[in-house]
């Protein structure tokens, strides 16, 4: 197992076409806020207590359906089987292996009813994107339901979607052979579009710009599972969404993907945390890749956090078996932080424990 995830990275990228490397790596525009992600994370410093008795580190966390052993959760991200043939399955099964929990892209290439099969006792949430065809949205929720997904996590930043200039460059589109089988019905593929994203094609076509508040009041209530939404940055977004009784927050900006010079989510973390006022669990991710940047979150308040691009790397280096690596690297770097810190658990990973570095 390599020492660090940027080499897991690294192998990763080497060993992918130049059109997948591209599309996992890349974000939008001139991709300062997919820099800004990593290295916001840099001005923050920690404050270790002492004489604490860290001899037993527990690291579990509630999750939608049960407990996490850790509380890094798999992100979702589209197009798995780009980075290994088993695609989401072998996500799954590597997340079953580290004791973690998941959520499932509605661009996966995997059927959601076996990834929840593979994933085995491990949760799997399920990520909604909203089609303009609203009957074929109810069925993929209807579907998610039945398969067992113990929560859905609405997309609220992605109606429009961020210009990936490496994708419109490469022409990014999927090969044939490679279906969305959660997706509906009108818009299972991802074709080449002649010069541009066939991604962007895609989103422009099949999803709802038009969603709006309105829109995910009844989802909330008619969704029959636990909803959460993702893609907050904002305090006042965020108070709004407890209003409407989400059932958690994922601070995120899609991974740099979306707007360009957007703030890095680990400066959005605190403001929504504290519009929530604990009505709600806030989760983050962005740029998350060592198990002291974990602990980070966790003080600021966050429930727990989200990575997106290790797992792909893992995935791709080493299938299921690399996923699990990747998440189990992250756990024992969180363990090893916790007791330096003075915290024997999460609930000890305080405030306090954090300050801004003074520029």
């Amino acid at each position: 197992m390599a020492a660090a995830l940027d080499e897991i990275e690294r192998e990763a990228l080497a060993s992918l076409p130049k059109m997948v490397a591209d599309y996992f790596a890349g974000g939008a525009r001139d991709e300062v806020t997919l820099r800004a992600n990593r290295t916001a994370w840099d001005a923050l410093r920690l404050h270790h207590r002492v004489l604490v008795d860290v001899s037993t580190v527990d690291t579990s966390v509630a999750v939608p359906g049960g407990r996490s052993a850790t509380p890094v959760i798999v992100a979702p991200t589209a197009f798995h089987g780009l980075a290994h043939r088993q695609a989401e399955l072998a996500t799954a099964a590597g997340v079953r292996a580290a004791g973690g929990a998941m959520c499932l892209s509605t661009l996966s290439n995997a059927p959601v009813e076996e990834v929840v099969a593979a994933a085995g006792t491990a949760p799997v949430l399920f990520q909604l994107y909203v089609y303009k065809d609203r009957g074929a949205t109810t069925a993929i929720i209807e579907r998610a339901r039945a398969a067992g997904c113990r929560a859905l996590m609405v997309t609220v930043d992605a109606a429009v979607l961020g210009t990936r200039e490496r994708d419109v460059h490469n022409g990014f589109h999927l090969p044939a052979h490679l279906l969305l089988p959660n997706a509906a019905p009108s818009g299972s593929q991802v074709p080449a579009a002649g010069g541009e994203s066939g991604l962007a094609r895609y989103v422009a076509d099949q999803l709802d710009q038009s969603l709006s508040w309105s829109d995910l009041d009844p989802i909330v209530e008619t969704a029959g599972l636990p909803v959460w939404v993702k893609g907050i940055v904002r305090g006042d977004d965020a108070a709004r969404a407890a209003e409407l009784g989400v059932a958690g927050i994922v601070v995120s900006n899609h991974g740099g993907r979306q707007l360009d010079r957007g703030v890095p989510t680990v400066e959005a973390l605190p403001a929504v945390v504290a519009a929530v006022d604990g009505r709600c669990p806030v989760w983050v991710d962005g740029g998350i890749r060592r198990g002291t940047q974990v602990a980070m979150a966790l003080a600021l308040g966050a429930s727990a956090v989200m990575v997106g691009r290790p797992v792909l790397w893992g995935l791709a280096v080493g299938g299921a078996d690399g996923v699990r690596d990747v998440l189990l690297q992250l756990q024992t770097e969180l363990v090893e932080a916790m007791g330096l810190l003075g915290a024997p658990t999460v609930a000890h990973l305080t405030p306090d424990l954090v300050s801004r570095r003074c520029p």
